[in-house]
């Protein structure tokens, strides 16, 4: 295969919803899963396919736990380029990168160490004959509920929402260099809140292919999570 496979792995936050509080606490992705720092596993998982190059891990300046966390890895390089919001680490991965235009790159969430390998397969089989790029999804299967706005205590159903052509985006999410450089810019001079790397990319006008994820792939949240997590791993 002659096209060029980068994956990033945006990991400058401090999850702060995952729970543990008191100076000793780890960031989220440093949390042990199976004996292994989470953001290992992650790594771990995009290793799995041999078309990526490299995977790069954008950490923050200070960094103290990284280092150890992917020691030994192959094809793998950690770099303190990230920044306070998600869109600026993937924007600073990047620059600091330098790749080229048309080069591949996947960006995938540290906080997803389940990505099953058959899972990442299907999305670069079919983001490299797609014109824009794509991301693992998966359609949502529950009734979905829309909370009213304010109010004290809990929330009461403001109405139930069709479900009809809805998704729950995962990761990784697959797009070219330049293009992926260009919306974040953009996105970032317009005053956009980007969440996720396809959501710049479809404010360029821009549609994403959406390729069936797993249940696996699930992102590491809520403090429950963790335990969720290791009987899949």
């Amino acid at each position: 295969m002659s096209e060029s496979l980068i994956a990033i792995v945006p990991a400058a936050g401090v999850g702060s919803r995952a729970g543990r509080t008191g100076q000793d606490a780890l960031p989220k992705q440093y949390r042990p899963l199976g004996g292994l720092p989470m953001l290992r596993r992650a790594v771990l998982a995009l290793l799995a396919d041999a078309r990526i190059a490299q995977v790069r891990v954008a950490v923050s300046p200070g960094d103290g736990w990284v280092e150890q966390a992917l020691q030994g890895l192959p094809r793998t390089v950690w770099r303190p380029c990230g920044g306070p919001t998600r869109a600026d680490t993937v924007a600073g991965a990047l620059a600091d990168a330098a790749l080229e235009d048309d080069a591949w790159v996947l960006v995938h969430d540290a906080a997803r160490p389940g990505l099953p390998a058959e899972a990442l397969g299907r999305l670069i089989d079919a983001c490299l004959g797609d014109e824009v790029g794509g991301l693992l999804a998966l359609p949502v299967p529950d009734t979905v509920k829309a909370a009213q706005p304010g109010g004290q205590g809990a929330p009461h159903v403001r109405a139930t929402v069709d479900r009809e052509g809805l998704w729950l985006a995962q990761t990784p999410q697959m797009f070219r260099a330049g293009r992926l450089r260009q919306a974040l810019a953009q996105a970032r001079e317009r005053g956009l809140a980007v969440t996720d790397e396809a959501s710049a990319i479809e404010a360029q006008g821009l549609a994403p292919r959406l390729v069936t994820g797993s249940a696996r792939n699930f992102k590491v949240t809520w403090p429950d999570d963790f335990a969720l997590m290791e009987k899949w791993l």
